[in-house]
């Protein structure tokens, strides 16, 4: 590899990351630790190798120090793993002090993992941003022999989101005025999502829907050689369409041959694995259901709410029920259920067994008939599981505390919920 190329895109980025304006994430590093951030595209994972740049110069690093590559940069269209020397060459060439590496969308170079590897070994500094959940998988930790710590790097949250708006979301200093904001902006939230250069638009939906398509035809298609994109394309929608209802791969299946689509069952597996991958959507198991019926029976959610937005035509209902578990994956990880059994007849939304909490997602609860059918499934809840320790109904906007049948319910509005922390 050519190194006064090497030294003209290093020299670049600097310019780039000098004059970036960051807004800070709540994600924090070890100092002398080396790091793999992968996640969602355009989900803030460069921005964040950008924070790391700006307080190591803070600290006293040269910028010659600094040695950030962008492997989607078009002049390194043909680097090979056997090229990944040229850029400790290049480092040494730049600076006799320590070089601090920052390997951008490095998941483009087959066999990368051999490099990061022996550069651990080497001990020197290295920060790697890849959008492939397969980097994060046993197998790759394995190979990388736990010399990298990991962190999966989403959107927005609701606090990020507000800040990068400049609105307080300090509770302590809530007026009258504040409550609307965040009201507001919670709103707003559920229906544009967290990307979070969505918010230098106007009118967002053109942004969410070209980075919604570079996923689906980049990261999904091209990168797993995904031929059908028809199919691929009504596959995501009629998933974005069971947002919220239990889905098997055989229905999806039954669903793609009803209206014409030559797919296999296989093939339909295959994809909203690659989907996965792709961090697009993510699935939540049924707590009760066997283990075959673990794997095959689930509910599927988007990762982000501005991409399901693109198909749902502001269905609220599945929009905050989207959010909630988003917001649940964000603060708990895996595992996170919902609930279900035809015997006792229990439907719960939302199952968090590290801390026994049981959730129920409705838009309202004014309305009687839903109110009692929230109600009565939570107390359900407790005469027959009693793992589940306590009850809550996340709504758009209503508040209150519910005492029924020896239990405690409380009704949280969706932006207090938003700004809970783990």
């Amino acid at each position: 590899m050519n190194h006064e190329i090497l030294k003209r895109i290093i020299a670049e980025q600097h310019v780039v990351i000098s004059h970036a304006t960051i807004i800070q994430r709540e994600y924090r590093f070890e100092e002398n630790a080396n790091y793999i951030l992968t996640g969602m595209r355009r989900a803030g994972k460069s921005t964040i190798m950008y924070d790391r740049v700006q307080d190591l110069i803070q600290k006293g690093v040269k910028w010659n120090q600094i040695i950030y590559i962008n492997f989607e940069d078009e002049r390194l269209a043909e680097f090979r793993m056997e090229d990944f020397n040229d850029i400790v060459e290049t480092a040494a060439e730049l600076t006799t002090r320590t070089p601090y590496y920052f390997l951008d969308e490095i998941q483009n170079i087959e066999g990368w993992e051999r490099f990061a590897r022996r550069m651990a070994d080497m001990k020197a500094h290295m920060y790697i941003t890849g959008s492939n959940a397969i980097m994060l998988s046993r197998d790759m930790e394995a190979r990388l022999g736990g010399r990298y710590l990991s962190q999966n790097i989403m959107p927005y949250n609701f606090r990020e989101y507000v800040t990068a708006r400049n609105i307080s979301y300090d509770m302590a200093l809530y007026t009258s005025s504040d409550i609307g904001k965040l009201r507001q902006s919670a709103n707003d939230f559920m229906h544009e999502g967290g990307l979070p250069e969505s918010l230098l638009y106007l009118d967002k939906r053109p942004y969410i829907e070209g980075i919604y398509q570079k996923v689906l035809l980049g990261d999904i298609a091209g990168r797993n050689g995904i031929r059908n994109e028809m199919g691929l394309r009504i596959l995501m929608k009629k998933i974005a369409e069971t947002v919220c209802s239990e889905m098997s791969y055989t229905k999806l299946y039954n669903t793609l041959k009803s209206i014409g689509l030559r797919m296999s069952k296989d093939t339909v597996i295959s994809y909203i694995q690659y989907a996965k991958n792709a961090y697009l959507i993510f699935s939540v198991q049924n707590y009760f259901a066997r283990f075959v019926e673990k794997e095959s029976i689930q509910r599927f959610y988007f990762l982000d709410n501005g991409f399901l937005n693109l198909f749902v035509d502001d269905n609220n209902t599945a929009l905050l029920e989207n959010l909630v578990a988003i917001t649940l994956l964000r603060m708990y990880a895996h595992p996170i259920y919902y609930l279900k059994s035809s015997k006792t007849g229990i439907d719960i939304d939302f199952f968090v067994p590290s801390t026994q909490t049981a959730i129920q997602v409705a838009w309202s609860i004014q309305n009687l008939d839903t109110r009692k059918r929230e109600v009565d499934n939570l107390v359900k809840l407790a005469q027959h599981f009693h793992e589940a320790q306590s009850y809550y109904i996340i709504t758009h906007e209503e508040e209150e505390t519910i005492q029924v049948k020896g239990i405690t319910i409380q009704v949280i509005p969706l932006y207090r919920f938003l700004l809970k922390k783990r």
